[in-house]
């Protein structure tokens, strides 16, 4: 059996409205998915008190730390989740600090940078670890001192 002309421009009248109205709804969806992942929330979560502690290497003069810090979100869910596990999230952060040995290179951005890295990704281990569902997605030193 074949189309004749007339029969299939009628087909395609037909179903050229039920087309567009499917990729209409679907264009829909996908932008309601967008407004999901991205609400544009910035949720800072402090970690108070700040932290002190020894850094450098073992058998040398004491060198303490001083880090006030402060977690980013961009999730209005996180913060109940940070702050349900923030014992946990403090005891992960002292742990890091107590690491550093290269007390020259926590002076200098770059070392504070790789250590916000660090912390960064050691308290989404935790989260994850949790199974909150939750991450940060970062952290922020407000102070900063390394006492030699």
């Amino acid at each position: 059996m074949t189309l004749k002309p007339k029969h299939l421009l009628l087909a395609l009248l037909i179903a050229l409205p039920l087309a567009s109205a499917s990729f209409a709804q679907e264009d829909e969806e996908a932008g309601q998915e967008e407004q999901q992942e991205e609400p544009g929330v910035t949720d800072y979560i402090e970690m108070d008190p700040a932290f002190v502690t020894h850094v450098g290497k073992p058998g040398t003069k004491l060198t303490y730390l001083k880090a006030a810090v402060t977690i980013r979100a961009s999730r209005e869910t996180t913060r109940p989740a940070v702050e349900a596990h923030m014992p946990r999230l403090r005891h992960e952060l002292v742990m890091l600090f107590g690491e550093q040995t290269d007390t020259d290179r926590l002076s200098g951005n770059e070392g504070q940078q790789a250590l916000r890295e660090e912390a960064t990704s050691r308290i989404n281990a935790v989260l994850e670890e949790q199974q909150t569902g939750e991450s940060i997605t970062g952290v922020l030193f407000t102070e900063f001192v390394v006492q030699k």
